[in-house]
């Protein structure tokens, strides 16, 4: 299995892509939709549900809570509980996900009576929590740090949410709002979230509120959201049964969306729409940018090459999680790039801004870091130089590395269909996209034989 090898060498394209994919379901919606479903008092049957470590590991912490939660074929019920959690003590891991830390720590705040431990891998240990965990002390809940303040692991004794009217820093996460709002139902009132600084990737909040509205009793739920606060009104969830459909994954697409401009031909993922929840859907309008040819029909969307792409300078900061999937194969545009409003990725799995630097300079280009951006100076060449006895890159145990390298590994740099790229630790694809490499693999032969 490829989880358990310490690293893959990438089969490049000897022929231009003529592939159509399937991806996962989001991991953003599968999170959130597994938290709106305990919010509701009914039976909720979600649909497509993604099969990953992070969605896993969320399922994991609400069984252990005592959520009941039964497969059903290919998909899963849970029986909400209007958000009660009927255990009052607990001990929970919740690995290096970002929206179970952050989703599942504001759910356990607004429960009365409970003493929840709280822990994480040693990267969650570093990533960033104070801001959240000051806001839910200001509405009632108290906090035990056990190494570092402000960081995992931690202990909340809680007794539920207090006041309507919440304000939070949220320059560093855009999850932390997310996770409150899908508590906000619980106050019985209107409620407002403000964040003054601004906050990232606001699209995230915007699907978190459009996704709240389809888990409210009724559909109704006229909300408010600016670049500045959020308000919400009196509502209450579902107390009928339900289904609900996941959307596939946006950044998932993103990967085979650019494969045509790396390889040449064309690929169609499929079950992507113009309009989604998620914000990274966006993507395509870089490459449009780019001079790539994005075409969405009843199936999905076709990426077509037509050129060698150009370069240019792109605002990530509402698809940050994407830059990585353009900034991995920038040795192969014509010109210049720039990426910026991607600052806030230096707290994710890892400083994704300065490991993407170190890795494009391992592969001979001219990378300029700033606190916000990368400017990168592509050098085909240069690349050619340094790989001729092949080259390795590092993932940092982070997904989208190894994702996003792996496109660049497709190209036939030497024009003699020979692997000129490793990456280590592949496994780390399980975050949230397990079956990655085979797919990629299935798009090569699929490639082969339409030729």
């Amino acid at each position: 299995m490829i989880t358990e090898k310490e690293s893959i060498l990438i089969q490049p394209f000897v022929n231009p892509c003529r592939a159509v994919v399937e991806v996962p379901g989001s991991k953003s919606i599968s999170n959130r939709a597994l938290i709106l479903s305990v919010m509701c008092k009914g039976q909720v049957e979600l649909n497509g549900l993604l099969k990953s470590e992070d969605v896993d590991l969320m399922q994991q912490a609400l069984l252990h809570l005592g959520v009941n939660i039964q497969k059903n074929g290919n998909n899963i019920k849970v029986f909400g509980n209007g958000g009660v959690i009927n255990k009052k003590e607990c001990t929970i891991n919740v690995g290096n996900a970002g929206t179970i830390a952050r989703f599942l720590t504001c759910l356990l705040a607004a429960q009365k009576e409970g003493v929840y431990h709280m822990d994480g891998t040693p990267a969650m240990r570093k990533r960033p929590m104070l801001e959240l965990l000051n806001c839910l002390e200001s509405l009632g809940c108290k906090i035990e740090y056990h190494e570092n303040f402000g960081h995992f692991p931690f202990t909340l004794y809680t007794n539920g949410l207090s006041n309507n009217k919440i304000e939070i820093d949220a320059r560093k996460s855009g999850q932390n709002i997310s996770g409150l709002l899908m508590q906000c139902p619980l106050l019985n009132n209107d409620c407002t979230i403000n964040f003054t600084g601004g906050t990232v990737s606001v699209p995230f909040i915007d699907m978190t509120l459009k996704m709240m509205r389809s888990f409210i009793d009724k559909n109704t739920f006229d909300y408010t959201l600016s670049r500045n606060s959020a308000e919400v009104p009196v509502c209450e969830y579902k107390k009928d049964d339900y289904i609900y459909q996941i959307e596939p994954d946006a950044t998932a697409a993103s990967y085979f969306l650019t494969l045509p401009h790396v390889v040449g031909g064309n690929c169609k993922v499929l079950g992507m729409k113009e309009e989604m929840l998620q914000g990274d859907i966006g993507y395509y309008n870089v490459l449009n940018e780019l001079g790539a040819c994005i075409d969405f029909d009843d199936e999905g969307v076709k990426s077509t090459n037509l050129s060698t792409l150009t370069g240019g300078s792109f605002d990530f900061v509402d698809i940050s999680d994407t830059f990585l999937s353009l900034a991995a194969i920038s040795p192969l545009l014509n010109d210049k790039l720039e990426i910026y409003g991607i600052e806030h990725t230096r707290k994710q799995e890892t400083d994704r801004l300065s490991a993407m630097a170190r890795e494009l300079a391992k592969l001979g280009q001219d990378v300029t870091e700033k606190s916000d951006r990368l400017i990168i100076k592509p050098d085909l060449n240069k690349l050619r130089a340094v790989a001729k006895n092949g080259v390795e890159i590092c993932t940092y145990k982070d997904h989208r590395f190894a994702m996003s390298f792996a496109i660049l590994g497709s190209f036939d740099l030497f024009g003699d269909g020979q692997p000129w790229l490793t990456i280590k630790d592949p496994g780390c694809c399980a975050k949230t996209f397990p079956g990655f490499f085979d797919r990629l693999n299935t798009a090569l032969i699929d490639s082969n034989a339409k030729i």
